[in-house]
């Protein structure tokens, strides 16, 4: 099919996973992507990676978030590789960097002078804590970004934290933020014929992902949220919300009214607490104790089906085998292989956007090194 990005060039700088989670989502809606690597090793998540999974001698992590797109090395610290890497940039439609602040502008490459070349071009501009203040030239690392945002501190139980978030959040919430700006210049480009300096940041991401919690925070008197002894999960949420250990299995429960869920579990202690005005509030350790000593009277997967029937909002707490497995999942169709022949498995995750009702398809893992250079010098470096 013939996707909304169709002939769009992105020309992309970045590497390890902001920028180019932020390219690989424009390649999901149909823009071309060439990847420009460092003749040395290439994006660093080609071997920086803890996992000993390798896919064609480049890490599992590369393949994910660069599958499909195009490789071409140059040695941008060379005036031969500035200038090829100039003349790319000012054929495309998009550029993307994430370098520190001002590394870019000393290798030619910054906003001002690829709007020299290329009067409409969107510039996608990615840093660990923004361009200005005493953490601008700190490196921008998920893990330590994760530390300083406030968010680690959110997560785990009261006696267990801070806990980092399981995933490379603020990568991943900075490369759709940028995405979505970048997509707001090219509707700019065509309308307007101009260009657009998109830029973000994994701080200004990570606050951003905290909205709800600290437009709270910043007006209920700056009272921090309380996490739960066991089974934390939002700090400003009453009881019943949070994880709970089950006979066997843990259950998510949601918000909901107190009175429904004691209606349904049958508990008249419960039904006590629900009689109370804030009681989810006031007595919340209180109510989540009673809970939790009902539902260790049936497995996880039981509780689920009782409750849901009765319109509980609650689920089980999967994990991936689970996941995988069930029909939900496989109904939308989210993996593929792109095994290069017969004997080959190559899996990887599909776009989770559907246009139109079809995912766009996945038609190759990440590419080698430099593999797309004779190509890339044809089209537009003669």
């Amino acid at each position: 099919m013939t996707l909304p990005l169709d002939g769009v060039l992105v020309v992309d700088f970045s590497q390890f996973l902001a920028g180019p989670y932020a390219s690989l989502r424009l390649q999901d809606l149909g823009a071309r992507v060439i990847k420009v690597e460092n003749p040395s090793g290439g994006d660093l998540c080609r071997s920086l990676y803890l996992s000993d999974t390798m896919i064609d001698g480049d890490s599992t992590l590369f393949h994910a978030i660069n599958r499909g797109k195009e490789s071409i090395a140059l040695d941008l610290k060379t005036s031969d590789g500035q200038l090829a890497a100039r003349r790319l940039a000012a054929k495309a439609n998009v550029v993307i960097q994430n370098f520190r602040p001002g590394v870019i502008e000393r290798l030619g490459l910054g906003h001002k002078d690829v709007k020299a070349l290329n009067p409409t071009v969107v510039y996608g501009s990615v840093s660990g804590y923004g361009s200005q203040g005493p953490w601008s030239n700190l490196p921008g690392q998920d893990l330590l970004a994760q530390a300083r945002s406030g968010i680690m501190w959110l997560s785990g139980n009261a006696d267990a934290g801070p806990v980092p978030v399981g995933l490379p959040l603020a990568d991943l919430l900075t490369g759709a933020t940028l995405a979505q700006g970048l997509l707001a210049g090219l509707y700019k480009q065509n309308s307007q014929n101009a260009s657009t300096l998109v830029e973000t940041s994994l701080l200004e991401c990570l606050a951003d992902a905290q909205f709800e919690l600290l437009t709270t925070y910043l007006n209920n008197g700056r009272k921090m949220p309380q996490r739960e002894a066991e089974g934390s999960a939002h700090g400003y949420l009453a009881a019943p919300y949070g994880v709970y250990d089950t006979f066997d299995g843990q259950l998510a429960l949601a918000m909901m009214p107190l009175q429904e869920l004691a209606d349904v579990m049958q508990s008249t202690e419960l039904l006590s607490y629900a009689q109370v005005p804030q009681a989810e509030f006031v007595h919340r350790l209180e109510i989540r104790k009673l809970i939790s000593k009902q539902l260790k009277t049936r497995d996880a997967q039981a509780w689920e089906e009782r409750l849901t029937a009765q319109g509980i909002w609650c689920a089980r707490v999967l994990k991936w085998p689970e996941l995988l497995e069930s029909k939900a999942f496989q109904a939308l169709n989210m993996i593929s292989d792109v095994g290069s022949n017969a004997n080959t498995s190559r899996i990887l995750m599909r776009s989770p956007l559907r246009l139109d009702g079809v995912r766009s398809p996945v038609s190759r893992q990440g590419p080698k090194l430099d593999a797309n250079k004779s190509a890339v010098i044809s089209e537009f470096l003669q």
